[in-house]
């Protein structure tokens, strides 16, 4: 068994019994093919709790710093997340994540770029520029109630909510600023109804 296999088997029944952890929308994730899993963030919890509860193996884009801290560089690393640079365009990132899609794998991204504990940061394009250009869909998940849970284990409850995919088309040509930042917008919507329902 794989280290991303064996820490779903063991964060599956954790996670239920210490946050009642439940997923829903299961139904609508494909079953093969590239896919951008586009996710709200606020909470350390977010993406241990999105890959085990997520249908697929994902593969996370992470903030680089991390992969420098002793051990949790290395854990990481063997559960499929992979570097970016958060703060220039990572071309290196962005054909790897591009590999991963055109294998028919997932990559998790968290558009915002950061924990945004407010939950009024603006999203970024990222996502949706990978899934346009890999000819993929994205799929909008909300992580609800992962802030207070990270805080307090008594009487939490977190959900894993996964929305219908959304497939953006561009016209045969790399797409405007304003077409990602109407997707984009599009995306973050869709996290936002999902995060009310």
């Amino acid at each position: 068994m794989s280290l991303y296999g064996l820490a779903r088997a063991v964060l599956k029944p954790t996670t239920s019994l210490l946050y009642a952890a439940q997923v829903s929308g299961v139904e609508n994730v494909p079953a093969s093919g590239g896919l951008v899993v586009a996710a709200n963030h606020r909470s350390y919890l977010d993406p241990p709790l999105l890959g085990t509860w997520f249908p697929r193996t994902v593969h996370f884009m992470a903030k680089r710093e991390l992969f420098s801290i002793p051990v949790l560089g290395y854990l990481i690393s063997r559960v499929h997340a992979f570097p970016v640079d958060r703060e220039h365009a990572d071309l290196r990132a962005f054909r790897q994540a591009l590999r991963i899609l055109k294998d028919g794998g997932v990559v998790g991204i968290f558009p915002e770029g950061t924990r945004n504990l407010a939950g009024d940061a603006q999203a970024r394009g990222g996502a949706v520029l990978l899934a346009v250009t890999a000819h993929c869909p994205v799929v909008p998940v909300a992580l609800v109630g992962t802030r207070n849970a990270a805080r307090r284990l008594r009487a939490s409850h977190v959900e894993v909510r996964i929305g219908t995919p959304m497939q953006f088309q561009g016209s045969g040509r790399k797409p405007t600023k304003i077409e990602l930042e109407q997707w984009t917008a599009e995306v973050s919507a869709a996290i936002d109804t999902l995060l009310e329902r």
